[in-house]
């Protein structure tokens, strides 16, 4: 069966985990809610969103530079302890993130970080396109929701496929690091520098 955004969207808030976690989780309980809870509960994926409230005072910065010096990344990834920020598990975890930031030019951390307008406004252009197409205007808005997730995975540095394995996201990455660490791991803040690019 199809899982709605509206359903993930649900799970999510119930649970605070994470979207593909979501999704997953109710594709295995072919949509109904308390089962996807319980799988969440049973994968440890609970644990993991409730260590998410812990402060994060350590952690690194990492850099990449790529194409010859033309395309430059900066990202800080905070955990809890100095301990773990100097394991190679974290130091790889940055760097994987630095080299997908330069790769697929995130523009937000997190859906939560896209404004409101910039929400607004793709709505707007995806209910236009499906009118253009002779869509019904009762199935509009779900299309434009739809169209929305994958604006989501392009945008937002979280929801995007990890470069060497598709099959996860940034995120995915993110919370096994931090089940292996049994810390709270999260991605800060980036910066991402191109050659010749102008800012705005």
């Amino acid at each position: 069966m199809a899982i709605t955004p509206e359903q993930v969207r649900d799970l999510r808030q119930r649970t605070g985990a994470g979207v593909m976690d979501c999704k997953r989780a109710l594709t295995e309980a072919e949509g109904e809610m308390d089962r996807a809870v319980e799988i969440l509960r049973e994968q440890g994926i609970l644990r993991a969103a409730r260590r998410e409230s812990r402060p994060t005072a350590d952690g690194t910065v990492a850099s990449y530079v790529h194409a010859g010096g033309k395309i430059g990344v900066l990202v800080e990834v905070n955990c809890e302890t100095d301990f773990v920020a100097r394991t190679p598990e974290l130091q790889a975890f940055a760097h994987d993130v630095a080299m997908q930031i330069a790769a697929q030019q995130p523009v937000y951390l997190g859906r939560d970080d896209v404004p409101e307008e910039v929400r607004e406004k793709e709505k707007e252009i995806y209910r236009a396109q499906a009118l253009g197409e002779g869509k019904p205007e009762k199935i509009l808005a779900r299309i434009a929701e739809g169209k929305l997730e994958k604006f989501y995975q392009d945008v937002c540095l979280l929801e995007q496929p990890f470069i060497r394995d598709p099959d996860k996201t940034i995120e995915d990455l993110r919370k096994e690091l931090a089940g292996k660490t049994g810390e709270n791991v999260r991605i800060r803040r980036f910066a991402r520098f191109q050659l010749g690019e102008c800012e705005g």
